[in-house]
Formats: C-alpha cells, sequence, structure tokens
C-alpha cells in the first residue's frame, strides 16, 4: 500500500497566502521525512480555498527539495493551458527527477479562469479529450504536429524527450481525474489510471472501478493489461490523528468549515451559471466518515477497508486540514511512524 499526502495550499480564514505555501512546502518535506510514498499537489485560481495556481511549478520546487518522495499534480487543469507547453514541463520534471514526477490532469470547473486564460467554455465543456490526446502524443511521440479546431500546428520536434531517462520509465506517469462515467470511460480507453476525488466513498469508488475495468475491455485491453494500468488508481481522502478519535474529529470540525466556507463561495463561473454549494459544516462530517480520521489504529482500518472495497491502494490524504502548520507536520509524521507500520 502507498499512502501519499495531498496539499492544495488552503488559506484558512485569519491566514496570509504566503502561509499557507510555507504550509504547503513544509508538509511535503516532512512527508519524505516521515517516509510517506508521495506528495499530490492541487491547483487553483484566483480563491483561497488552494492558493497554489501552478502545481506543476511547486512540483517542480519540490522535487530540488527531495530525493525520494514522488511528486505528483491533482490535479493539472487541461483546459486552462496548452497541452503541449504541459507536456514539455512534464517532460522536464521527468528527467531532471530521475522519475519521480507524476502528472496528474483533469477537467477542473466552468470558473472565471477559462476566461482569463482565453480558453473559452468551449474548452472545459467539449475540448478535455483532444487536449488529453495531444498531451500523451507529446509525451510519447518524437515529433508532433496537430490539424484540430484549437490545436493547429505544423510538426515540431519533441525536445526533452521523456524517453530519454536513463534507467527509468519512457514518460511521465499520467493519471486523470475522474468524477463522472464519462471521464471514466476517458481514462479507461486511453489506458490511463484514475484519480477519485475525497468526496467519494468506497461504494462509488468501487463502483468507478469496476465501470472504468468494463471500458478498459470494451477498448479491448486484455486482462492482464487492465489489472496493470489499475494497480495505479489513486484514491484522494483526508486524514486527521489523535490519540482519541472524538479529538481527530473535533479538530476537522473546529477548522474545516470556515475554510471551505471561505474557499468554495470564492468560485465565480464563467457563465453566471447557478452553483449549489455543499453545506461546510455536514461536508467536514461526510469526509470524517468515509476517510482515516481517528485513532492510527482506527485510521489503519479504514484505509485497509477502502483498499479491499475498491481494489485503490494507492492513497492520497490531506493532512492539513487542522490548518495550523505545528499540527500538519505532526500529522504527516504520525501517518508514517504510528499507520504506515499497520498496513504492512
Amino acid at each position: 500500500m502507498r499512502v501519499g499526502t495531498f496539499v492544495l495550499a488552503a488559506q484558512f480564514p485569519g491566514q496570509g497566502q504566503g502561509e499557507a505555501l510555507h504550509r504547503a512546502v513544509r508538509t511535503a518535506e516532512v512527508a519524505e521525512e516521515a517516509g510517506l510514498d508521495s506528495v499530490w499537489l492541487a491547483e487553483h485560481h484566483f480563491v483561497p480555498y488552494g492558493v497554489c495556481p501552478s502545481a506543476v511549478t511547486l512540483a517542480a520546487l519540490l522535487l530540488g527539495r527531495t530525493r525520494r518522495l514522488r511528486v505528483g499534480t491533482a490535479v493539472s487543469v487541461l483546459p486552462t493551458v496548452h497541452p503541449v507547453a504541459l507536456g514539455e514541463q512534464a517532460a522536464l520534471l521527468h528527467l531532471t527527477s530521475g522519475g519521480r514526477f507524476t502528472l496528474g490532469v483533469g477537467r477542473g470547473g466552468p470558473w472565471v479562469d477559462l476566461e482569463v486564460f482565453g480558453a473559452g467554455l468551449e474548452a472545459y465543456e467539449k475540448g478535455f479529450p483532444d487536449s488529453l490526446d495531444l498531451l500523451l502524443r507529446w509525451l510519447t511521440e518524437p515529433r508532433v504536429g496537430a490539424d484540430g479546431e484549437r490545436f493547429a500546428f505544423r510538426e515540431v520536434p519533441v525536445v526533452p524527450r521523456p524517453d530519454e531517462l536513463i534507467d527509468g520509465p519512457a514518460s511521465p506517469e499520467v493519471v486523470v481525474a475522474c468524477t463522472s462515467p464519462k471521464s471514466v470511460r476517458l481514462a479507461a480507453e486511453r489506458g490511463l489510471p484514475m484519480l477519485l476525488g475525497m468526496h467519494c466513498g468506497d461504494e462509488e469508488k468501487a463502483e468507478m472501478v469496476a465501470a472504468w475495468e468494463r471500458c478498459a475491455r470494451e477498448a479491448g485491453r486484455d486482462p492482464e493489461e487492465t489489472a496493470r494500468i489499475g494497480a495505479h488508481h489513486v484514491s484522494a481522502g483526508v486524514a486527521q490523528l489523535a490519540d482519541r478519535g472524538a479529538d481527530a474529529t473535533e479538530a476537522l470540525v473546529k477548522a474545516m468549515p470556515g475554510w471551505l466556507k471561505q474557499g468554495l463561495d470564492a468560485h465565480v463561473t464563467v457563465d453566471g451559471r447557478h452553483r449549489v454549494m455543499r453545506d461546510p459544516v455536514a461536508y467536514t462530517e461526510l469526509l470524517c466518515g468515509l476517510h482515516p480520521v481517528g485513532t492510527p489504529r482506527q485510521a489503519a482500518d479504514r484505509l485497509a477497508a477502502t483498499a479491499e472495497r475498491t481494489g485503490i491502494t494507492r492513497f492520497a490524504l490531506l493532512a492539513e486540514g487542522s490548518g495550523d502548520l505545528a499540527a500538519t507536520e505532526e500529522n504527516v509524521r504520525r501517518l508514517g511512524a504510528e499507520v504506515l507500520p499497520l498496513l504492512v
């Protein structure tokens, strides 16, 4: 089982943006010290929900600060960037880190980001498959050209070539954030593992894994290949540890609703469409019930139960839910020292 931490760089009420980013960097550094497998970096624009606007940029910093830890994006929002630019960055990080970089990509939301970056609503509503295909071509072919409606350019050489990594995979790992049957099918057809969000419980994630496997078979993938790719699915969640389970839940219920309300309320849709917002307290309580929140033993049992029900053995766990730097560092260290040994 591979346990990593999910870093949002969340700006809690009363905190500055620099404080949130410092906590994000320290979380990754402590994760390596604690023996965790990976760190996954979120990307958001113009909102305090998360103040990291470029997951690949922060990944570059953290790859330079660490020596063993895998660093992934969760996710780079593909509709707001050019796939070739993102592919070049991914190849660069893949080569210079010795293959420790994972590129997670997703469709994002119908936010004002699409207006600011000039992508337009079309890129969000219809353009994700074409962008993903162009990105994958860039990461696997020596020369690439395009003749689509959104991307059209003459054939150019891929520089740097990801396959020039010595003693490592020929290209960076790519995972796709999946929130709908359409995105599950897309990932399966492209032969890519899924990143499943922390709002989903074990039953929903198990159903999505089963749907992915059906789509993979329909796409002509044999059982061995399907199992090999499926072993790299990632389950996102929340982790909070305490000597008493009630104390872990209390720490999150005290801190997370203020951050969630402030952060989610700040999202602005590009076309003025109505949004139904989750109740922050109810959502926090839901997350506490779904994920490893409690004593180390309870957390280990929760992770084992999720793995058994879903088949997923990679985890990206949000450890900054208290909003406090010292508490976050302690939480990450306890994950490594007190939970990981129980999962062997």
